[in-house]
């Protein structure tokens, strides 16, 4: 089943406690304090994988996170690092924050995205020895891994989107140009899935083309199967748009040819913007009447217009010629720039609990839903600092520290940021 759309929770590793711990050997008196660091809890990582097409594997395995650190021990050794995840995912897959939308990577190319961090571990009893507290008997725990709820979306990468109402003729086209193997058949929805196939021109010089099912009125709102894969248009870098020229299943190929551009213009306004060439399939079934009617309304607007009898390769050849023509002009497949996830909605949580340790004059707070904001945090731009200062505020901590008794110049320790008190 082709599946192009999943929705998922990842949760990267928690970090390793630190470990109290206290220094025995023989003939060494008050050997001190050498309770390990925790180790890092491990990454959630997706990277691409072109042996997979679908989000298929995604339908029903929802969780996944990461292995936890392990925790520190005597001898001041750091516990083992957690294992990261990795998540395989088609080539073309976007991921988004699933309640703002904002996109998180867009996986294209080989690079591996890290969509969650996991925690740092704890530092141990060690690193708390002062000339004042020479036997520290506490440590830090882990930290918490990062969890996000992923929205995952398949966009095919290919240069040509081939455009039309059902049985038009678009996959006997690819089929016909590319080693692509699609189902051919007469009768409607013969395609049920996005069908890729690779157009060589020469020696070095070939492109990808996509057979998107057909399109029907209304598939722009949702009517019928197409809706489901308009979203794999939106990369191509050009349209080639077929039409049955003869008419023969008794529509009109202008009133097509139209109606499949609304479709695309409801989808999304951006793609009537994309260059298009127009094919019109079925030649040798319309009359000089319908061929020279339809020839003047395309080039009327503009179009480069080519007739085909695509299943024995009529007219095939000049169209692809144009089209690497075309292409040859136009600038590479489109890549998603990454997007900031909101701060409101980082601090939107249910739980907005938190813990405040007091060390001398040290406050440290505590709190896994303050960690994924401070992470985001821009310490360098006023505005972020200013927006996680209300999140203290509206959130009880400030008012916390201040009944715990913290004072002027005393500490705050929010895991990896520290300041003074100002009141």
């Amino acid at each position: 089943m082709f599946v192009d759309t999943a929705t998922i929770k990842i949760k990267a590793g928690n970090g390793g406690n630190g470990a109290v711990a206290f220094h025995r050997e023989k003939y060494v008196a008050s050997g001190g304090p050498d309770g390990g660091d925790g180790g890092k809890g491990g990454d959630v990582v997706f990277v691409a994988d072109d042996h997979l097409s679908t989000l298929s594997d995604f339908r029903y395995k929802r969780k996944y996170a990461a292995e936890n650190g392990a925790n520190g021990s005597g001898s001041r050794k750091t516990g083992k690092k957690g294992q990261d995840l990795i998540i395989r995912v088609p080539r073309g897959t976007v991921l988004r924050e699933a309640e703002s939308g904002a996109v998180l990577a867009d996986i294209s190319s080989d690079e591996p995205f890290i969509a969650a961090k996991g925690g740092k571990g704890g530092w141990g009893n060690q690193h708390f020895a002062t000339p004042t507290r020479q036997a520290p008997r506490f440590a830090r725990d882990g930290y918490p891994g990062e969890e996000w709820e992923i929205k995952m979306e398949l966009k095919l990468l290919a240069d040509v989107g081939l455009l039309g109402f059902p049985n038009v003729g678009k996959s006997s086209l690819i089929s016909v140009v590319s080693e692509a193997k699609p189902v051919i058949a007469d009768y409607h929805f013969t395609t049920l899935t996005p069908v890729l196939g690779v157009v060589r021109m020469g020696p070095e010089s070939s492109f990808v083309m996509a057979d998107i099912p057909g399109l029907i009125e209304g598939a722009g709102e949702g009517v019928g199967l197409g809706h489901r894969f308009l979203r794999h248009v939106e990369r191509c870098r050009m349209l080639v748009h077929i039409v049955d020229v003869a008419g023969s299943e008794g529509r009109d190929p202008i009133e097509d040819f139209e109606t499949i551009n609304k479709e695309l213009a409801v989808f999304d306004p951006a793609l009537t913007a994309c260059p298009q060439i127009v094919a019109g399939n079925k030649a040798d079934l319309a009359t000089d009447e319908q061929l020279q009617r339809f020839r003047a309304y395309i080039e009327g607007l503009g179009l480069e217009y080519y007739e085909i009898i695509a299943p024995i390769c009529e007219g095939t050849q000049a169209l692809m010629n144009a089209v690497a023509a075309k292409l040859a002009t136009l600038p590479p497949i489109k890549r998603y720039e990454t997007e900031a996830v909101p701060m409101d909605v980082l601090a939107r949580k249910k739980d907005t609990g938190f813990r405040i340790v007091k060390d001398e004059d040290v406050y440290y707070v505590e709190a896994e839903w303050l960690l994924k904001i401070l992470n985001k945090t821009d310490p360098d731009d006023y505005e972020s600092l200013q927006y996680f200062q209300r999140v203290l505020e509206t959130s009880g901590i400030l008012d916390a520290l201040v009944q715990r008794g913290i004072r002027e110049g005393d500490t705050v320790s929010i895991y990896d940021m520290e300041f003074d008190y100002v009141p």
